[in-house]
């Protein structure tokens, strides 16, 4: 027997502490380097460092900016609907400056054109060949301002990027930028010569929401951080395209437990038996309410999915998805209220976890 032992095959006791060689010592303790590595991966910090960021512009938008970054977690897109100045705009910009993206912004009118959108191939005499421009749609962040407003078949063009992630001109493919979030906005005043989007459309929108009237001291506190100077233009980027396309693979692996998987479906269900409702939400919703939950999970750094995340999100992921009866609509049913309604009464599965305080 070979009395000679190496030793980095043995494993060293040290104050209880179980030390393999392959383990660094670091600022006083030992590490071990794959654990590390796994802690790291489901780092999620830098979106409230993105979320800080942007509020340091936009004031009294906590849970609207939320939902911004769960959706772009979800590697999904937002529908704002709300009256004009409330800073839709201001908040699309400082979320593509937060990450360091590009961004455009499209008013979408009738006169628009898919390949205003798109792009469009332009010949070129002295080669003799046709060559691609790109149109705004190949950005990071792209503000889509009134798509209400515009052409069905515009409207088209642009819910095909958002799903597809490429736009094909002339039979050539080209692939988006990643990550691509769009930002749509709807004026709810104002509807004439307007083309709603249809609902099969809506459904593409991971969620739906809306900013609001700031109250008094939040405008008092808006006067007073703009009366100078736009804090926009000193605002700097603290994340990276690259770092967001990491986080969105990382949110994948935050855990559904078979009872959240459960209660999801059950609420998703009980939107289609609903006397109310004339359709309900689709298994898209679902796997939407899935992706939101897991995103809201990394944002409150959990690797893990309660029901309350999944509650707190039922409104901006599913009512829009959702079309009511003819009858109780004219009676002033709306969705939100219905699924205020339903999130009381479906009941949640036993073994799902703590919940917490919304």
């Amino acid at each position: 027997m070979d009395k000679h032992i190496r030793l980095s095959d043995c494993f060293l006791f040290f104050n209880m502490i179980v030390i393999h060689p392959s383990h660094q010592y670091i600022e006083g303790q030992w590490i071990d380097p794959v654990c590390a590595k796994e802690k790291n991966l489901m780092d999620f910090s830098p979106c409230q460092n993105i979320m800080d960021n942007v509020s340091r512009v936009v004031i009294g938008k906590k849970r609207s900016i939320e939902l911004l970054l769960v959706a772009l977690l979800a590697e999904g897109h937002v529908l704002l609907e709300d009256v004009p100045g409330v800073a839709k705009t201001l908040l699309a910009k400082c979320l593509a400056k937060s990450i360091g993206g590009v961004f455009n912004r499209v008013q979408f009118t009738p006169d628009l054109m898919p390949t205003d959108i798109t792009g469009f191939n332009v010949f070129d005499p002295q080669s003799a060949r046709f060559s691609f421009r790109p149109g705004p749609v190949m950005t990071h962040v792209l503000l889509a301002d009134e798509i209400n407003r515009t052409i069905p078949r515009t409207q088209s063009s642009l819910l095909e990027c958002m799903e597809e992630r490429q736009v094909t001109i002339d039979g050539q493919t080209h692939v988006l930028p990643s990550p691509f979030f769009v930002m749509a906005t709807q004026n709810p005043i104002e509807l004439e010569g307007t083309f709603p989007l249809p609902e099969a459309q809506l459904d593409r929108f991971l969620l739906k929401t809306r900013l609001g009237y700031p109250d008094k001291q939040e405008e008092i506190a808006i006067l007073e951080r703009f009366q100078q100077a736009d804090p926009l233009q000193k605002l700097t980027a603290v994340a990276s395209p690259e770092e967001i396309i990491r986080l969105q693979a990382n949110r994948r692996n935050i855990v559904i437990s078979e009872p959240v998987r459960e209660y999801i479906a059950d609420l998703v269900r009980a939107t289609r038996d609903h006397p109310a409702i004339q359709f309900g939400a689709s298994p898209r919703g679902s796997l939407s309410l899935m992706r939101a939950g897991q995103a809201l999970a990394a944002l409150q750094h959990r690797e893990y999915t309660l029901p309350d995340d999944i509650k707190s999100l039922a409104i901006p992921v599913l009512a829009h998805r959702l079309i009511l009866k003819d009858q109780d609509r004219l009676r002033g049913a709306l969705p939100e209220h219905i699924l205020e309604e339903l999130v009381t009464q479906v009941p949640i599965p036993v073994g799902s976890g703590k919940t917490h305080a919304s």
